[in-house]
């Protein structure tokens, strides 16, 4: 697999795009309850902290732009102490005086003026100073390593982008199963070799091995959209044939009789996500929460039944409706009376890996419980 992270050129070309797509949008929302300033922590995002001072953090990149002294949000560290205002009727944001002093002064040596940029002093390198006589000579300046802020957790959704994924009907029950152990295994791990049904003329000697899991269905037709595949483990072709043999190189837990193999893909997964609504109107469910847990809340990651097919995409943000429950009017004349309360906005969520039925999405926020069959809905 491969994994890419948008850093340098890649987030400034981003970042503008982004501020560009924004002023397009509505007029940029101030909370009414927002700080006057906030001193960034550890595990804190750029969505987070926009959130305080915004109604809605998909104008994060409104809030960043209009400030001259912030030129790059994604530089912003645990310790930084921003400042809140409006100026001209825009908000903006900037440094105490001690953390700009800190971070854009030009510290003297004997040397001469010791020349830092703003990367240097939060990584701790080595910059140079201008002598007399026109020769450069090395300057320390001696800070802790800190790691800028993301504007996603994406600690949380770097496991899911991989693995389980999702499937067709067809796609795991034709796929090559585990028929046998080589030797006298009861079970297989790393270092043993399978045999395997019908792996004939291969165009992969790289192999993913799955076991069936979930099935996704459509909560109001019961129409199945996809199969879940979790990861058992990876594999190497050794010998084609009818049986195949493999030899496992990694595994995550005991390999079974039955498992299914797919040849490995080349995917690529973007880590770095700009929040942003979708350009079409999307209705759908929450249908599933993958890692096991019961109770949905900030940072958990559920299953939607809308895909790629629909027009989702990594990034795009959905609002999450609790269903309104049916309550019973014992005052009513009508006897068994009934009353469908109203769907209430509960959260937000960002998709992240689209598949073309369903999409695995990150909750960013949550104001009341979640649960499964909750509907989402685009902003």
């Amino acid at each position: 697999m491969v994994f890419r992270t948008l850093l340098g050129l890649l987030v400034s070309f981003i970042f503008s795009s982004q501020m560009v797509w924004a002023r397009g949008v509505d007029e940029v929302s101030i909370n009414p309850a927002h700080p006057s300033q906030y001193t960034v922590v550890e595990g804190d995002t750029l969505w987070d902290i926009s959130a305080k001072f915004l109604n809605n953090p998909t104008q994060w990149p409104e809030l960043w732009s209009y400030n001259s002294q912030i030129k790059n949000p994604h530089l912003i560290y645990p310790g930084d102490t921003v400042y809140f205002s409006v100026v001209e009727g825009k908000p903006r944001l900037s440094f105490s005086k001690e953390a700009e002093i800190s971070r854009y002064s030009q510290g003297n040596t004997s040397n001469g003026n010791c020349v830092v940029s703003e990367e240097d002093i939060h990584n701790g390198r080595t910059s140079f100073a201008m002598a007399q006589g026109g020769k450069l000579s090395p300057c320390i300046r001696e800070t802790s390593f800190k790691k800028a802020i993301e504007l996603i957790p994406t600690e949380n959704i770097a496991k899911f982008l991989t693995s389980p994924k999702v499937v067709g009907v067809n796609d795991l029950n034709s796929a090559p199963y585990v028929i046998d152990f080589a030797g006298e295994h009861l079970v297989a791990a790393t270092g043993d070799s399978l045999y395997v049904r019908s792996i004939i003329a291969p165009q992969s000697m790289a192999y993913t091995i799955y076991r069936p899991g979930e099935t996704f269905k459509n909560p109001e037709t019961g129409e199945v959209l996809g199969y879940e595949a979790k990861y058992i483990a990876e594999a190497t072709l050794v010998k084609e044939g009818d049986p195949a043999k493999v030899s496992i190189d990694k595994s995550n837990s005991e390999i079974m009789i039955g498992d299914r193999l797919m040849p490995k893909p080349d995917e690529q997964f973007v880590l770095n996500y700009f929040p942003r609504p979708p350009e079409e109107s999307i209705k759908g469910n929450i249908i599933y929460v993958l890692d096991g847990v019961n109770q949905i809340a900030k940072l958990n990651v559920v299953v939607i039944d809308k895909g790629s097919q629909d027009g989702l995409l990594p990034g795009h943000e959905l609002d999450i409706l609790k269903r309104g429950r049916i309550a019973r009017d014992q005052y009513s004349v009508i006897r068994n009376d009934q009353v469908k309360l109203p769907d209430e906005i509960a959260g937000k969520l960002m998709v992240f890996r689209p598949f073309e039925r369903v999409s695995y999405a990150l909750v960013m926020k949550s104001t009341q419980a979640i649960h499964v069959f909750d509907k989402v809905q685009t902003p």
